[in-house]
């Protein structure tokens, strides 16, 4: 199916400096709406590295920004632009916003989140090798249909509170190291972290098929994060495959006890011991279309505590100076004074 696309017009929301626009693109025969984010520091002479923001399943792009995944200051700090498209009516699902819809359709937004970065790559200086998505529930569900069916144009993902259906992966067409990272609550009632219906992928099927194409380390890292706020009823392990192609590595952040939410130590629920805005950026912003940015594959990657403190001292459970070593639980003290729990299986 032939597709036609065409920029009709630009309605500025905010007066951040005629920043943040509302715009519209007409494709496949439908008035399709995204909001954009030009951040302070952008120049037409550089290139800059895009993110887009997926809502969830009966969401909007506005509220999604507004009141979850609100990248505005960091877009300012890393200078990247910021895209939330939106998502159409699904007649097939009592007319729910949803980026996958329903049986029968030929509806696929695939396409149309190509079409826009082929639009928005005509009117702004575009990091081609820096094109990176995130999205929340079925967002995150999107997300990884985009890193599996458009991988010649997404370099990495972040999936916040996503599954993926039982054969999403079979219609796959990998072409580059993809590093991908979920964050996925234990106790997620909408996506549920192990499900036992036979719809989705466990996350840890997920996990492990990213992990196998990129060519990763068979056992991850476990690092224990800081419990910063003990009355959220969550605590949260990193899990880190490495030394996948290209220094490519997958990741898990596993909240334990964690529900159906999108992590921030601004929120009044869910977890709040780490923030989703701060974990997509750091971890997709890492690399481009070759894997790693500065990649040196003859040196091993080394996954620390993402605040970059130096290390001073790694100590036993005896409270005895050690060695990184596999099969070991071993704390990690840094110069702030904080301490971490590592594991590393081998």
């Amino acid at each position: 199916m032939n597709k036609i696309l065409y920029i009709l017009l630009s309605v500025p929301i905010t007066i951040l400096a005629q920043q943040l626009n509302t715009e519209n693109i007409l494709y496949d025969g439908n008035n399709r709406e995204y909001i954009i984010y030009i951040p302070q520091n952008y120049s037409s002479s550089n290139s800059a590295p895009i993110l887009f923001a997926l809502h969830g399943g009966s969401g909007y792009a506005d509220e999604f920004m507004n009141y979850e995944a609100d990248f505005r200051s960091i877009s300012d700090t890393a200078g990247f632009i910021l895209v939330y498209p939106q998502a159409l009516e699904d007649p097939n699902d009592g007319n729910s916003t949803n980026w996958l819809h329903k049986e029968p359709t030929d509806h696929k937004d695939i396409f149309f989140i190509e079409a826009l970065i082929d639009s928005i790559s005509t009117n702004y200086n575009i990091d081609e090798n820096r094109v990176y998505a995130c999205g929340y529930s079925l967002g995150g569900m999107f997300s990884y249909e985009l890193a599996c069916q458009l991988n010649h144009k997404i370099t990495a993902i972040t999936s916040v509170a996503g599954a993926a259906f039982l054969g999403a992966f079979s219609s796959c067409e990998l072409s580059h190291p993809t590093a991908v990272l979920s964050i996925n609550g234990t106790d997620d009632g909408i996506h549920p972290y192990s499900d036992t219906n036979g719809w989705y992928f466990t996350v840890p099927e997920i996990n492990n098929y990213w992990a196998t194409y990129n060519n990763t380390d068979l056992n991850p890292i476990i690092t224990e994060l800081p419990d910063i706020n003990n009355t959220d009823g969550s605590t949260v392990e990193r899990y880190s495959w490495i030394n996948g192609d290209g220094c490519v590595h997958v990741e898990e952040l596993k909240i334990i006890n964690g529900g159906h939410d999108w992590p921030s130590p601004l929120s009044s629920w869910g977890n709040q011991d780490i923030n989703a805005n701060n974990e997509v950026w750091n971890f997709v912003s890492k690399f481009n279309m070759n894997g790693l940015i500065n990649c040196n594959s003859s040196n091993n990657l080394e996954i620390e505590n993402s605040t970059n403190n130096n290390l001073i001292r790694i100590i036993d459970l005896y409270g005895r100076d050690s060695k990184k070593t596999s099969n070991q639980l071993l704390f990690y003290i840094y110069e702030n004074g904080e301490s971490i729990k590592k594991f590393i299986l081998e």
